[in-house]
């Protein structure tokens, strides 16, 4: 198994260099390729500050990514529950995933961000 970095990852979604999104593209089929939850959430991070995409784009590309045949997301459902949050609050992305981990995996978080606390609640 393959672990990609959001760097390959980068490059493959943005193809702004090509010869190294061919390489990302040829690993994809080649290999069980495996996205940690870390990677996720830089790729968010990038995207967000570095890209200015908007959170629709972000959450079209994270959901692309996890539900594809070539690659394995860790947490895949805490994800995916994270980029629905994402996609309609103003919460950072870690937070995002807390509430993921909150309501699919039962998780108890401990925080004194009232704003995620408030979601928390919903």
């Amino acid at each position: 198994m393959v672990i990609l970095d959001t760097n390959a990852i980068l490059r493959y979604i943005l193809q702004d260099n090509k010869e190294m999104a061919d390489e990302v593209e040829i690993e994809l089929s080649q290999n069980v390729c495996f996205i940690p939850v870390e990677v996720i959430a830089e790729i968010v991070y990038v995207l967000n500050r570095v890209y200015s995409l908007e959170r629709s784009i972000i959450c079209r590309i994270i959901t692309d990514i996890s539900q594809s045949n070539d690659v394995i997301v860790e947490h895949q459902d805490v994800v995916r529950h994270a980029m629905q949050v994402y996609s309609s609050t103003s919460l950072d992305f870690v937070d995002c995933l807390l509430t993921g981990y909150f309501k699919i995996d039962g998780y108890t978080i401990f925080t004194f961000d009232k704003k995620l606390k408030n979601q928390l609640k919903r």
